[in-house]
């Protein structure tokens, strides 16, 4: 279970004290999630998760991310409305961890989304990019290009133990990347990590986008590449077009995308590859054999970015230019 941070009950009533929510029926640590310690609270009149922020979250990203959420909801999208303490508070501080209350959403997220599921997911997104606009805060993207060659130095002494040769690969495939990377296309606040245990559907029906602690200000149609990535690949590796063109299409019936970001959805794939591949390397050595969440292969990104490097247009990928 990815609870790292042990809430006692004595805490939790103080704690709750803060808030008018109800009489306490449950409150049980829930395994998903990677980053943060997530608790479901479920009260005689609705349902709660209450979230620690552990370390690796910089407090000081937290309004903004706390900020995207209420953005968006006042905008009807369905995502978690964080929930104001009496005194109209957001933040709080439980355990030693800074906190906070949000609305509970139903749904479950689908480890095989079929093309529906990705249409929706497309149309999602894009109303998540329109409906950010009016933000009053920004965070530039820790996770972008600029991070990337810094992330490999660091992990490239043990590059070659996943295959003879490997340390140059990956620094020739980066080069590469980086110098065909595109300027000037639409920017605002994305999602960055939104996966399919990020989305949460009842059948086919999307009902929630959830965990915007990767969101950061950076150019639209490379979300577009990252939910490609991590939605239209098979178990097996192959890559799914029918998907990939349902995601798309269902992207471009909200924001059409121009011909310059069409054109560069290769290269924005091949990136958020790169990006995913470098980060589960990382966490692949630094992560200790104890650890309650085990780290992800990163290989899987290494197949995912040799088939971008391989395809030779847009239509590879169900977009007619």
């Amino acid at each position: 279970m990815a609870v790292y941070t042990t809430v006692d009950d004595d805490a939790l009533h103080l704690f709750l004290g803060k808030y008018d929510l109800g009489n306490v029926l449950s409150f049980a640590g829930i395994a998903e999630g990677v980053e943060n310690s997530n608790y479901l609270l479920r009260t005689d009149r609705a349902n709660y998760i209450l979230t620690l922020y552990e370390k690796r979250v910089d407090p000081t990203d937290l309004p903004f991310f706390l900020e995207l959420m209420e953005t968006l909801a006042k905008a009807g999208m369905n995502c978690p409305l964080p929930v104001h303490a009496s005194d109209g508070s957001v933040l709080q501080e439980l355990e030693g961890r800074p906190c906070a209350i949000f609305t509970f959403l139903d749904g479950t997220w689908s480890r095989h989304p079929n093309r529906d599921k990705c249409a929706a997911l497309g149309k999602a997104l894009a109303q998540m990019h329109l409906n950010a606009a009016t933000m009053t805060r920004s965070r530039p993207n820790a996770l972008g290009p600029l991070a990337w060659q810094p992330l490999f130095s660091e992990v490239k002494d043990h590059a070659d133990d996943l295959g003879t040769g490997m340390a140059t690969q990956i620094q020739q495939r980066l080069d590469a990347i980086i110098a065909a990377w595109p300027t000037g296309l639409p920017e605002g606040i994305i999602h960055a990590d939104l996966f399919p245990n990020n989305v949460l559907f009842i059948g086919d029906k999307l009902t929630g986008l959830i965990d915007f602690y990767f969101a950061c200000n950076d150019i639209f149609a490379y979300d577009l590449g990252i939910c490609i990535n991590s939605w239209c690949f098979e178990a097996d590796g192959s890559f799914n077009l029918t998907k990939s063109r349902a995601m798309i299409r269902g992207y471009n019936d909200i924001r059409p995308l121009s011909t310059a970001e069409s054109e560069a959805i290769p290269v924005l794939a091949a990136g958020s590859a790169m990006r995913f591949f470098l980060t589960r390397l990382y966490d692949w050595i630094h992560t200790p054999a104890d650890a309650l969440v085990s780290p992800k292969n990163p290989m899987e990104y290494w197949a995912i970015l040799r088939f971008h490097q391989s395809v030779s247009g847009t239509g590879a990928y169900g977009i007619d230019v």
